[in-house]
């Protein structure tokens, strides 16, 4: 058994691989602590975790040394002589003592979309806000033949940018400055982005700050995001702002993929910026096929560690890893409660790895009531401006989207146009795009079967879905946070 970890920045996890390169565990310390990307450790995960097997050897997810020297140059001098935080240190916490190898940041996040995508060969690129000194980086992974069992994967750095130099640095700076919580909002700003007009000032001068765009280097005003002049324009809303810098990001994400991968050649797209679905949108037009693991970020890392240590590919079978409440996928009941409430919780099963809800921590409505996303704004107390996603079964995906790279997009990872948004107001956009995630029959069984029941008693192929959580708090974990969501905002959650 191998235990991955990713611990002591931001969003720490914990992921479980036998020595058949089965995923028995991967889950989130935030969802046992209740604390919003907890970046520590905590005794509830672990104890989760070695319910599947006790660990012969430890993965981590950074070179803590390489890290420090990077805290030193940036005047970070407590966190880089703080040797309690070193991995075996913060692992003896929890009574961890097998033995630690670690591996770095940027090739942790690539092993872990590597190794649990569907090809063979591929290139990958690494986004994120920074690794140990990396911030961006480009890699060439295949698996070199052997005459016996899988072959073992194997990896080229081709390029990569260093600190401060930073797309996701510099996204997280404008999160800041427009009233947003950075390294965990971003999405917001995404969102915001739609109701902006990016071609006007914020747009220029966010431009400006790049001195060189195949490069992605930036001026030393990136991490104030933008120039103090362009925060006190009062021509200028937030929303301009976010429109400029997600218009920043696209480009230059475009520019990396075009430089560094063909048409011909399929990309692994991993790190915390490979969250941002329209970014995902647009760069899916120019390789051959995308592949993103659900979990691209921090804590996904703690997966590509294990993933690194066992060498050969894993066995994706899709990102039902986490916490087990066990119990049949409640079908019925939660088709009770749409007929009669419009609005139903779900949390069974296992729960997802990463930040998407696709179906066993869900919020679910009916797409098709004008009223409804309000409704579910309200519940969640969100800014109203903010989108909610669709599944949709996968056969009828292309009647109600433009899904222009295929009807296959079960992990709500890119955004496509929505053909009918007067028939299915609450899961549109402003730029009446949708973050679509698909279900066929050989995904999620529970979801599946619910949506086929609902396409039978309503003729509609989708239900709105959201992530059950409450305000400030991670997705619901457990029974007695189902419980605790529903005394707080009056909804049933089934299970």
């Amino acid at each position: 058994m191998i235990l991955g970890i990713s611990a002591g920045f931001h969003d720490a996890g914990a992921s479980l691989i036998n020595h058949r390169g089965d995923i028995l565990f991967a889950g989130h310390a935030e969802r046992y602590s209740g604390i919003k990307n907890d970046p520590n450790l905590n005794d509830a995960l672990i104890e989760d975790a070695l319910s599947y097997g006790e660990p012969n050897n430890i993965a981590w997810y950074e070179n803590h040394w390489l890290k420090r020297t990077r805290q030193i140059y940036s005047g970070e001098w407590r966190k880089a002589l703080d040797f309690g935080t070193a991995p075996k240190q913060l692992l003896r916490k929890h009574n961890l003592t097998a033995p630690v190898t670690s591996y770095s940041h940027h090739l942790c996040h690539a092993a872990a979309g590597f190794q649990t995508s569907p090809f063979d060969r591929a290139k990958i690129l690494v986004v994120d806000a920074i690794g140990e000194w990396d911030t961006i980086s480009v890699w060439e992974a295949w698996y070199k033949p052997q005459i016996l069992g899988k072959g073992h994967a194997q990896y080229r750095k081709l390029w990569s940018q260093k600190y401060p130099h930073s797309i996701g640095l510099y996204y997280s700076a404008v999160t800041q400055r427009i009233g947003l919580k950075p390294m965990e909002d971003e999405y917001i700003t995404m969102g915001m982005a739609a109701y902006g007009k990016p071609y006007l000032t914020a747009y220029e001068e966010a431009m400006e700050l790049v001195n060189n765009k195949e490069d992605c280097t930036f001026t030393e005003n990136m991490h104030a995001g933008l120039p103090e002049h362009i925060w006190t324009n009062a021509t200028i809303d937030k929303y301009d702002i976010a429109a400029g810098a997600q218009k920043v990001v696209e480009e230059l994400m475009i520019g990396l993929v075009q430089r560094w991968c063909g048409m011909g050649e399929n990309l692994v797209l991993m790190g915390g910026v490979a969250l941002n679905c329209v970014a995902n949108a647009r760069i899916r037009a120019y390789c051959k096929d995308l592949w993103i693991m659900p979990n691209p970020g921090d804590c996904g890392s703690s997966l590509g560690a294990a993933a690194l240590s066992y060498g050969k590919k894993l066995n994706w079978k899709g990102p039902y890893l986490g916490h087990d409440m066990g119990g049949d996928y409640p079908v019925d009941a939660i088709i009770g409660q749409l007929m009669t409430e419009k609005i139903v919780g779900v949390a069974t099963g296992r729960a997802e790895f990463g930040p998407r809800a696709l179906g066993t921590r869900s919020l679910l409505a009916d797409p098709r009531g004008t009223d409804i996303k309000d409704r579910v704004n309200e519940i969640k107390r969100r800014q109203k401006f903010r989108p909610f996603a669709p599944m949709i079964l996968k056969e009828h995906a292309e009647e109600v989207f433009e899904m222009f790279h295929g009807p296959d997009q079960p992990y709500m990872q890119s955004v496509y146009v929505c053909k009918h948004p007067k028939l299915y107001p609450a899961i549109v956009h402003k730029d009446g795009t949708s973050r679509v995630q698909t279900v066929g029959p050989d995904d999620h069984s529970g979801v599946r079967a619910l949506l086929e029941k609902w396409y039978f008693m309503t003729g509609c192929p989708m239900l709105l879905n959201t992530s059950l959580n409450i305000k400030g708090e991670p997705m619901v974990n457990n029974r007695a946070d189902a419980d605790r969501f529903e005394q707080r905002y009056g909804v049933k959650v089934c299970s």
